[in-house]
């Protein structure tokens, strides 16, 4: 069994909606059926159904049923061509529809980039809206890099940036996954490409492992640090999520013999969901599940809760940004 499947251990910890009413946008999920996991159209259902009022989602990649012929740059086709699949099958299952694909091209191809590009939109079912790269990388053999195999210098590469303006010249958006030590090189990235629109993923990869760990008063300060220089770039926003993530920010919830409840969640991630919420405000930023991930630490329904306890601070009108409007308008999405 996937260690992201421990139902039995998930289910040690159940939770009634704080708030069933509140619409939520749920801006960062995957899809998947590998590796003795299956997160398919059914799963996913089940989960958004469950609890909690999610209008629609937006699946980003996640290297899914890539093409196995064919050229190397255009492999990566074949996750949009899946999932745009999977959203259409949303309307047999009653789901929450996928409104929204970030799919995967090599920046590093430069300005050949527009080519893949262009097929994904072809075969998005107009539900393309940009891709993730990567970037993922620490010095640390402890810490294992992105998927994408980045090199260390990878944001500060002229054929990376130029790929990214490509991206963005079509109109297409940039999410971003790193760790906390990278942040400054993507402020860097984010100020050279004032017209690409980048969302930086799971509150900037604070790390708490490896060479990290038992130092999160140290992390947070660097992360602030480097996070005020991200903030004064326009052009990001950023997904408040991964807050399941153990294996890279070494909670321990996973070696538990009960899950985390929401309150755990919520009272664990208070300091730093604040503090990125008022540094960037409600519209720059948007909660998400990255589900199924994320399931190795809680439960959907657990998760949303802890989001909702979390925004309790903020008025209605704010609640409406994180929860549904801001990914509404960065991915500009259709209902």
């Amino acid at each position: 069994m996937s260690s992201l499947d421990r139902f039995d251990w998930l289910s040690k910890v159940r939770e009634e909606p704080v708030d069933p009413q509140r619409r939520i946008l749920d801006s960062h999920h995957h899809l998947w059926d590998r590796g003795g996991s299956k997160y398919l159209m059914e799963e996913f259902a089940a989960d958004t159904s469950l609890t909690h009022n999610v209008i629609g989602t937006v699946f980003v990649e996640c290297m899914a049923s890539y093409r196995v012929e064919g050229p190397e740059k255009f492999r990566p086709v074949g996750e949009v061509e899946f999932v745009a699949v999977e959203a259409a099958r949303s309307n047999e299952l009653d789901a929450s529809p996928i409104l929204g694909i970030v799919g995967f091209a090599d920046l590093c191809l430069g300005e050949t980039v527009v080519d893949v590009l262009g097929e994904l939109e072809s075969v998005g079912s107009g539900l393309f809206r940009g891709i993730r790269y990567s970037t993922a990388w620490d010095a640390s053999a402890e810490i294992r890099p992105g998927h994408t195999n980045p090199t260390p210098q990878i944001m500060e590469d002229q054929t990376f940036r130029t790929g990214l303006m490509a991206l963005g010249s079509m109109g297409y958006t940039f999410d971003a996954w790193l760790y906390h030590p990278q942040l400054n090189d993507f402020a860097s990235l984010a100020n050279s490409c004032p017209e690409v629109t980048m969302i930086l993923n799971h509150l900037g990869g604070p790390l708490g492992i490896g060479p990290y760990a038992g130092k999160h008063d140290e992390v947070v300060e660097q992360w602030q640090s480097s996070m005020r220089l991200v903030a004064k770039q326009p052009n990001v926003f950023i997904k408040i999520g991964g807050l399941g993530l153990d294996w890279y920010f070494g909670t321990g919830w996973t070696k538990r013999a009960i899950p985390p409840t929401s309150d755990e969640l919520a009272r664990y991630w208070a300091p730093m969901v604040h503090w990125c919420i008022d540094t960037f405000g409600p519209s720059r930023c948007m909660f998400e599940s990255n589900f199924p991930v994320d399931r190795q630490s809680s439960s959907y329904g657990t998760l949303w809760n802890a989001f909702q306890k979390l925004a309790d601070r903020y008025d209605n009108d704010e609640q409406d940004a994180l929860f549904c409007n801001t990914a509404i308008q960065v991915y500009d999405l259709d209902f």
